[in-house]
């Protein structure tokens, strides 16, 4: 290759074009530099320099965005069009290498090294340049984009160089690739380059040529349709692609690389990926594979919100939504203050257990909130399937995780503060024990490792806060009740449902009717009123409807312009909720002979129970009637034989059980009791019928007796305390054994009870009967 130097010429940059020496080539020169580079060359020698930019978005490249390697042209003729480029024919003579630039007024000059290939062609030039025409023969034949005559011209051609130019100017390169061939100076290495890319072409044409026959023999077997199908499925197959997933394919290992999964959890999903890629989209497996996919995505193993541990925040919270369940709020606040402390704290399970109405559901949100933890309530109630807890194996129609992992998806964090209400009305049939499932769930030695039949591999429930709610601790089975820590809410005392209702209730029934403050005003003594005579229950449910009947009657009377604001007190009540439904202790307005008050607790907090006996001449026949159960039958036959027993002590007629017929009876008939707490008040009641002692009015009594006289403990000594106020009892006989209880116990409510401590049946005739002495 031969060197000499040239004078300054100008540059014109070409955008995505290359031009080889030896060719001739038309070209359309718009931008404003290469024009004056143009008309420069016109006025000298028609000489111009022709490279490429290294980007074609570059609109006034400068030194570094070119090429140094370009090519010496002559302009043969020049045409101005008339959108305002110029076209020009332009004659490749050498190839030629930047040395110099020069900045002139409106465009560049280069100064350029010229180089000139040998033509000589010897032996091994001669063998290259035949085996490049073979080739280039059959890729022509190939391709046929190349016409027959443009072979018959380039055959002609002798220089070995100027060949691979030609040639290399009729194959589909890219750019990159032809300034590549332009800078390749020695001849034969340049011979060898355009062999090696026209035999890359011919393998690229034979194989689209290999795809376009399978397509046609497997359209010969149907229609279009299924033609263009399978032509898409063959270059897929080519490319390496299965049934046109190549796209959702990639996207699914992006997310299942980005879920944070465990090891074992990602290669299952990976395995489950490479099985969903094999298997075709309209099968229905596909579609169950990608719904499992979606599932182990989806789920927050890795993602979880940071607790807020701030011990005085959180007690605010707490007090602002809820009054009193002092007990519960000190367990929760002693909970971040241990996480505080070691930050690695397993969750607990709490057990809220009390009436309806008490807040348990408002109160797990509430710890939610003092933690900025998630919140995710689920529904256990009327739950009879394990499949309800654990999931349904994948391989039954339209199956899903279970109600566990539903709900850590729905929170979207692994450690939300989870409440599994009504937890003691699960069931159980045939179809398993769901409370059994349970047990994993609850038992922090082993919820870190939670398997659900669904998503089959473990997540970790470890950092879930779990809290339950329940109304009857009786029908929760033992193992299950062991793994939870209870926590007893009972009812809520008079005053404390007063202040509910002033500064919770009230307000949220008036913005819900659209009421201001101003247009509705409650009197203290009306909220009593409301309390004691329109409501018998341990929350605040019923208390909150009859608010919002006031409030609707309100509504009406304001929007019918009669007033614009409403005052109600105790007197007024009447006109508003209708006459007193419940009348709190006028049964007990005189000392009664045979009529003494028990202290009963049922699923929605405790009561008071009259328990009736009357004496008839008979034969001793013992009637018990008021729809009770097995034991309360079984207290009363107790009660009578302890009576009996005592006949002598009390001055009984020794044949009084042959004489006289006793009836039992405990009033609401149609009401189910059951319990061995009635023991001492049928007893009470039955001596006070036979000694024809009055029963003092003030006195409610609890506690289970023996064949000997003794008083046992009994329990829900709260709720029973808390219905006795109410009713407006003012004495309390309890068994010993349950003092300890008594703290339990509001202290407004305790200042204002007596409680009197028995552990014999003696004791409670002594405080019981009128005239006794105690």
């Amino acid at each position: 290759m031969a060197k000499k130097n040239e004078n300054i010429v100008p540059l014109l940059p070409l955008r995505g074009l290359l031009v080889y020496p030896t060719m001739v080539l038309h070209l359309d020169v718009g931008r404003e530099r290469s024009v004056q580079a143009l008309e420069q060359a016109m006025m000298d020698d028609h000489l111009i320099f022709l490279t490429t930019q290294k980007e074609v978005s570059i609109d006034n490249p400068e030194e570094d965005d070119l090429y140094q390697m370009g090519t010496l042209t002559k302009v043969k003729q020049m045409l101005k069009l008339p959108n305002g480029t110029i076209r020009v024919l332009v004659e490749g003579l050498n190839r030629g290498e930047i040395t110099k630039f020069h900045h002139e007024d409106d465009f560049y000059s280069v100064e350029l090294n010229i180089y000139e290939d040998d033509e000589s062609a010897d032996a091994e030039l001669q063998a290259l340049m035949r085996t490049m025409l073979e080739y280039f023969e059959q890729y022509i034949k190939i391709s046929k984009k190349i016409s027959a005559e443009t072979y018959s011209t380039v055959a002609d051609i002798e220089e070995p160089g100027r060949l691979a130019d030609i040639v290399a100017s009729h194959l589909p390169m890219k750019l990159k690739d032809k300034q590549e061939i332009l800078e390749t100076l020695d001849v034969k290495e340049r011979l060898n380059r355009v062999v090696e890319i026209i035999l890359n072409e011919k393998e690229v044409l034979n194989l689209e040529k290999k795809i376009g026959q399978r397509v046609k023999k497997s359209m010969e077997r149907t229609q279009k349709e299924y033609y263009l199908r399978e032509q898409m499925k063959a270059i897929q197959k080519e490319l390496g692609d299965k049934e046109g997933k190549t796209g959702e394919i990639a996207e699914l290992t992006e997310k299942i690389e980005a879920a944070g999964m465990p090891e074992s959890a990602q290669n299952t999903a990976l395995k489950e990926l490479d099985r969903y890629e094999k298997v075709p989209t309209s099968s229905a497996e596909s579609a169950v594979i990608r719904n499992y996919l979606d599932w182990l995505i989806s789920l927050p193993w890795s993602k979880e919100t940071k607790d807020d541990l701030n011990i005085h925040k959180a007690e605010k919270i707490l007090e602002r939504d809820h009054y009193g369940l002092d007990k519960v709020k000190e367990r929760v606040l002693e909970y971040l203050a241990v996480q505080q402390l070691t930050k690695s704290l397993k969750g607990p399970i709490l057990c809220l257990a009390g009436p309806p109405g008490v807040g348990k559901t408002s109160l797990a949100r509430s710890i939610a909130d003092s933690m900025q933890r998630k919140f995710v309530r689920v529904s256990l109630g009327g739950v009879r399937d394990e499949s309800e807890i654990r999931g349904h194996r994948r391989t039954y129609v339209g199956a899903m995780p279970g109600r566990i992992i539903q709900g850590i998806k729905k929170a979207g964090t692994n450690n939300p503060v989870f409440l599994l209400d009504e937890i003691d009305k699960m069931s159980n049939d045939f179809r398993g024990d769901p409370s059994s499932a349970m047990l994993e769930v609850l038992d922090p030695e082993q919820n870190y490792n939670f398997s659900d039949h669904y998503i089959e591999e473990t997540f970790d429930l470890s950092k879930v806060m779990f809290i339950a709610t329940a109304n009857n601790l009786a029908t929760i089975p033992g193992p299950l009740r062991d793994r939870m820590e209870i926590i007893t809410i009972a009812g809520y005392t008079e005053q404390e449902k007063v202040h509910i209702a002033k500064d919770h209730l009230l307000p949220k029934q008036l913005k819900e009717h659209g009421l201001a403050k101003s247009q509705l005003q409650m009197k203290e003594d009306a909220l009593e009123g409301i309390v004691r005579y329109y409501t018998r229950e341990a929350g605040v449910r019923s208390l909150e409807r009859q608010l919002a009947s006031i409030c609707r009657k309100t509504a009406k009377i304001i929007v019918s312009g009669d007033k614009k604001r409403v005052v109600i007190t105790k007197s007024k009540l009447a006109d508003f909720l209708g006459k007193p439904i419940f009348k709190h202790g006028l049964a007990e307005e005189e000392n009664q002979i045979g009529v003494a008050t028990g202290l009963a607790y049922t699923t929605v907090g405790g009561d008071t129970l009259q328990i009736e006996v009357s004496l008839s001449p008979g034969k001793g026949k013992l009637v018990l009637t008021g729809k009770l159960g097995d034991v309360m039958k079984e207290s009363a036959q107790t009660a009578y034989s302890v009576v009996r027993s005592k006949a002598k002590e009390l001055n009984l007629e020794a044949d009084f059980h042959e004489k006289y017929d006793i009836h039992i009876h405990v009033p609401e008939g149609a009401v189910p009791k059951d319990g061995p707490s009635a023991g001492i008040t049928i007893t009470t009641a039955l001596i006070s019928a036979l000694t024809n002692k009055p029963i003092r009015k003030e006195v409610g009594m609890t506690g289970e007796i023996t064949l000997r006289g003794r008083v046992l403990p009994i329990g829900g000594l709260k709720e029973k305390t808390l219905s006795a106020h109410r009713a407006g009892l003012t004495t309390i006989i309890l068994p010993k054994d349950n003092e300890k209880d008594i703290d339990d116990i509001p202290e407004s409510v305790r200042n204002e009870l007596k409680f009197i401590l028995v552990s014999h049946i003696d004791e409670v005739l002594k405080n019981a009967l009128e005239g006794a002495s105690s």
